[in-house]
């Protein structure tokens, strides 16, 4: 499979109204937040958990998932991709020009006992050269999550540190972010039992994320250039695609991605988003702030960094109507 070629810088912003945009487990579940400077934060894992949502609800296979609100072991479904293998003819296909690894395995499956596991059997040393080849095949082919992310595969006996292609830093806010002044009480389900706590919520958020794609990573994790159109795609329509009570209200608003030059490292141009300016509108403060419109948001620093640097070769970009942002070189997705 061809490798993406070049590296690459994102910035992707997306508005929270009325919500809990990433809930804080250590602090009763409430919004995370910087509470020096009243900023809103949002982790990578809940941003990654919107792109493997919405990839799985489109039928892709999805190594770090759930299956029927139930998570699944990783051996488990390791296995279970495994026993797909021994499929007939799919051997053939997978190991071609490879007679001696496909005899390995081959003898692998054949002495496998009824309570046993290929997984289990793979882990042998004498196994390590098919185990490495197997697992590489499966990333390549199946799991379009692991060939984003990488490190997905931390199970005993297949530890192969696989770095992530995607790289997605913490997302903040660009504007002060308040609570809602609210005393209601929800119930919360678990698989055991029911409980009840307080709904915590913010009134509105601007979030940015800001990510890296290396081309050096892809080759290792097998990302393509059209793993990369669904990596945009899912970050886009995953925000909203799946909302739950607290989730509901998020809307994308801008994905913009540079592709750098040949050669050219990732963050030369540095975190994207210290090129925003962002400010209430008119006489308003930011407890005020509702809505995107009650906001100023300057895009005049990244449009200077961006129209005329030798660095870039192309630039990607998906906005909302409510984005004003025009730029040179660029390719509307």
């Amino acid at each position: 499979m061809e490798t993406i070629k070049q590296n690459r810088d994102f910035l992707f912003l997306y508005e929270a109204i009325q919500n809990n945009p990433n809930g804080d487990p250590d602090q009763e579940n409430k919004p995370r937040m910087d509470y020096e400077t009243n900023t809103n934060l949002v982790t990578d894992v809940r941003l990654k958990r919107f792109i493997r949502d919405w990839l799985k609800s489109q039928g892709y296979e999805i190594f770090v998932s759930l299956d029927d609100d139930a998570k699944v072991s990783p051996e488990t479904k390791l296995d279970s991709y495994l026993n797909k293998i021994v499929s007939p003819g799919l051997a053939d296909e997978i190991f071609s020009g490879k007679p001696e690894l496909k005899e390995k395995f081959m003898e692998i499956v054949n002495k496998k006992k009824k309570d046993e596991t290929l997984a289990k059997l793979l882990k042998e040393k004498s196994s390590l050269e098919v185990n490495k080849y197997l697992l590489s095949y499966l990333i390549s082919r199946y799991f379009m999550d692991v060939r984003m992310f990488g490190s997905a595969f931390a199970i005993k006996g297949f530890t192969y540190a696989y770095t992530g292609a995607i790289q997605i830093n913490w997302g903040y806010s660009l504007n002060k972010v308040y609570p809602m002044e609210s005393n209601s009480i929800v119930t919360i389900m678990s698989d055991e039992a029911s409980t009840f706590g307080k709904d915590y919520r913010i009134w509105y958020s601007l979030l940015a994320f800001y990510g890296t794609i290396n081309e050096k990573a892809a080759k290792q994790t097998f990302l393509t250039e059209e793993d990369v159109v669904k990596f945009r795609e899912a970050i886009w329509k995953g925000i909203h695609a799946l909302p739950t009570r607290t989730k509901q209200n998020q809307y994308p608003l801008l994905y913009l991605e540079i592709k750098y030059k040949p050669d050219i490292s990732n963050g030369m141009l540095a975190d994207l988003r210290q090129y925003l300016h962002v400010k209430p509108k008119d006489n308003l403060t930011y407890k005020q702030v509702r809505k995107f419109d009650d906001l100023d948001v300057d895009f005049s620093k990244l449009y200077d960094v961006l129209a005329n640097n030798d660095l870039v070769d192309k630039i990607y970009m998906r906005r909302s109507d409510k984005i004003n942002l025009e730029l040179p070189n660029v390719e509307l997705i």
